[in-house]
């Protein structure tokens, strides 16, 4: 018999419930199912990026051809780019998180 869930008054108090307890305790997990959720909108962060002007106009350029926001049209580039990544079997150390990457000497 699983305990019951208690109520709770706003979602930081329930945060703080879960945090402190094991779910395992008051749910039958066995019975759970997988769900989803195709409509759901990732979630973004806004990053500052300094590209050089020439390369930002040459965005411009071909994201008005294609009638999409420059923006977008770097974020396809860059899923786009990172899909080969993951693809190309000679990169599978990065992938992976195992590249061997060379930091600058501290002075």
């Amino acid at each position: 018999m699983n305990k019951p869930i208690p109520e709770f008054e706003n979602e930081d108090e329930e945060r703080a419930f879960w945090a402190e307890h094991d779910s395992s305790e008051y749910v039958d997990w066995s019975k759970a199912r997988w769900a989803v959720f195709p409509n759901l909108k990732p979630s973004t962060r806004a990053i500052s990026l300094r590209l050089p002007e020439s390369m930002l106009n040459e965005l411009r350029q071909l994201a008005n051809q294609r009638d999409v926001p420059y923006q977008s049209l770097i974020k396809i580039f860059l899923r786009e780019r990172i899909d080969q990544e993951y693809r190309n079997p000679s990169n599978l150390a990065v992938a992976e998180g195992k590249a061997n990457y060379h930091t600058p000497k501290q002075k």
